[in-house]
């Protein structure tokens, strides 16, 4: 009798992150994968230890496609933005796994090359190195936040976006001028979450390097 196919690490993280795909981290579970694959839980215990080992494994591969090929250009802040730029349309084109890097990190390849390249940009400008470390924790927080922020729009579907707005809408130009004055002041100014998203991406980015930017001796 044939005995039961052995499935390569890298086939497992393609079905997972297939599976990512159109579910969310809380309702992903290793045995809907191996039911997936046409295998039991215990054989992908062999490769991972446990789901929170295998979700990081996915959100690294991502990290990983999205450095790849990637070449150094420009000077430190073109460099960072680059960085930010080539994490935001891989993680656009997953967007279940944003939500997932940002949660559970990762300690892989991909991990080590953007943390690599994000340290060293840092050092070109000129920072002192002890200022350095903490510069990065605060890139790294603020893209994982703008990064699912968006992402979380991408999962909606038409009807759930629309109705979204449909909401936003009775929120904004439904609020009583006497308890809400600035809000009725500002109303029809007022974008809803999803709206100019790339512009405010680059634009927080852009005042973040700014900021760091009057900080180097």
């Amino acid at each position: 009798m044939a005995g039961r196919r052995r499935w390569s690490t890298e086939e497992i993280l393609d079905t997972a992150a297939e599976l990512l795909r159109t579910s969310d981290a809380e309702s992903f579970s290793v045995r809907k994968l191996a039911a997936a694959l046409g295998t039991d839980s215990s054989s992908l215990y062999r490769h991972f230890r446990n789901k929170t080992e295998l979700l990081r494994a996915v959100a690294d591969r991502i990290l990983a496609a999205a450095m790849d090929g990637y070449r150094p250009e420009g000077d430190w802040q073109q460099r960072i933005t680059a960085t930010a730029l080539r994490l935001r349309e891989a993680f656009g084109q997953h967007p279940q796994l944003a939500a997932i890097w940002g949660r559970y990190a990762s300690g892989g390849t991909g991990s080590r090359l953007v943390m690599e390249e994000l340290l060293q940009a840092l050092r070109a400008s000129g920072l002192p190195d002890e200022e350095i470390p903490r510069r990065y924790h605060r890139i790294v927080i603020l893209l994982a936040a703008l990064i699912a922020s968006e992402a979380g729009i991408g999962t909606l579907t038409p009807g759930e976006y629309e109705q979204g707005l449909e909401h936003f809408r009775v929120a904004v130009l439904g609020a009583d001028p006497e308890r809400f004055p600035a809000l009725a002041h500002f109303a029809r100014e007022i974008r809803p979450l999803g709206a100019d998203r790339p512009a405010a991406f680059d634009e927080i980015l852009a005042a973040h390097l700014a900021r760091i930017e009057a900080a180097i001796p």
